[in-house]
């Protein structure tokens, strides 16, 4: 069933599930929440985005008043990719996970 909703990646350390959007495309995306499945039953939250997605936000926060009218960007799941795509973010969440999740990543339990 996950398979159905989310772009899924399985590695022997995790289960990536990428929260992909309708006109998103997994080798490009650049903005895109996911969710990390640990071996242990522990689940993790990221908000994965690239410092152009960052701006774009932030240019039509300006534009629309909200935050601020874009004078600052708040995520407290945030990891900055410098890459958009899927793999630059499995490598992301290989990283994260070497180093543990802990302070990194929003815990879902």
């Amino acid at each position: 069933m996950e398979d159905d909703i989310y772009h899924v990646v399985r590695e022997p350390e995790f289960t990536a599930l990428f929260m992909l959007g309708a006109d998103d495309s997994a080798e490009t995306v650049e903005d895109v929440d996911a969710e990390l499945r640990l071996p242990d039953g522990t689940r993790w939250s990221a908000s994965f985005m690239t410092l152009g997605a960052i701006e774009t936000v932030m240019n039509r926060w300006g534009e629309t008043g909200e935050y601020g009218g874009g004078v600052f960007f708040q995520c407290s799941d945030l990891v900055i990719v410098p890459e958009g795509g899927v793999a630059a973010m499995v490598e992301a969440f290989r990283a994260i996970v070497a180093e543990g999740p802990q302070g990194t990543l929003g815990n879902l339990e």
